[in-house]
């Protein structure tokens, strides 16, 4: 357990941070599955929007330090794929 008063204030910090990170996650995995749900219906159009809708959210989250700028770039990449095969 935490002993000087920095040490304390640094666990409560950390809490708050962990439930904002966790928030932020939940709001990206959820734009995340409105994609793969637009996907798996086969409607190109939903699609789209569900993608333009969540790449700014993933971007942000790489902002945030909820995932590396590396791993949202991949993401948003390999989703745009996904999408554009609906159409061919």
């Amino acid at each position: 357990m935490a002993n000087t008063s920095s040490a304390k204030k640094a666990v409560r910090k950390i809490a708050t941070r962990t439930e904002v990170n966790k928030s932020r996650r939940s709001r990206m995995r959820t734009f995340l599955r409105k994609v793969e749900e637009a996907i798996t219906s086969g409607n190109q159009e939903e699609a789209n929007a569900a993608l333009r809708a969540a790449e700014p959210e993933i971007h942000r989250a790489a902002t945030r330090g909820i995932l590396h700028r590396k791993t949202a770039s991949r993401k948003v990449s390999r989703l745009s794929k996904r999408v554009n095969a609906i159409s061919s």
